[in-house]
């Protein structure tokens, strides 16, 4: 049984870093951004690929069976037990069809789903800090933390109301908030 772990956070929170971190630093654990399988997915060239970009490009949401079922192959296929997955769900229909997938199998268990929490400014500094890319703007960030906060709370109280919603706070060291992650998904696998 594979053990699956969320990590959700606002763009910039340091999710993807905080989780690669991890599985960097554990060779039990894999870490998958839903970006970079959607990303691989635009790099192939396929014509799965060109539907996403259209969408990644302008900062919406890929539609929901590409992505779970992005998703579901990944940890299906993953190479470890427990799997750390970022930047998902985004969205409330994310949330149920993903929980309504992993209720009809028996192959992957959500253990938790980890919240790194840090305020819009921070975020924002964040993003428009590192500007790696044509979609690190303030448009385009301005979309995304929307995008990240309208469904939020439903979210939250969805996974609260099941046990499993923790949240570390993001605004400190990555060496604390990995150290944090870190303690937190060793107790949830006990």
């Amino acid at each position: 049984m594979k053990q699956l772990f969320l990590i959700i956070g606002a763009p910039g929170s340091g999710k993807t870093t905080d989780a690669s971190i991890i599985a960097t630093d554990d060779a039990n654990i894999t870490h998958y951004s839903t970006g970079d399988l959607l990303r691989a997915e635009v790099a192939s060239g396929s014509e799965l690929g060109k539907t996403i970009d259209s969408f990644i490009s302008k900062g919406n949401l890929v539609p929901l069976e590409v992505v779970v079922n992005t998703i579901i192959a990944a940890l299906k296929n993953a190479p470890t037990n427990t799997i750390l997955i970022d930047g998902y769900p985004r969205s409330v229909e994310q949330m149920l069809e993903f929980d309504k997938v992993l209720k009809n199998q028996s192959e992957v268990n959500l253990k938790g789903v980890i919240e790194v929490k840090v305020s819009e400014d921070v975020a924002r500094e964040r993003v428009l800090g590192r500007a790696r890319g044509a979609d690190d703007n303030e448009e385009v960030f301005n979309n995304r933390m929307k995008v990240y906060l309208e469904p939020l709370e439903e979210i939250t109280n969805f996974y609260t109301k099941e046990n499993i919603h923790h949240v570390i706070n993001g605004e400190r060291s990555i060496e604390a908030i990995v150290a944090d992650m870190k303690n937190l998904i060793n107790d949830l696998l006990k």
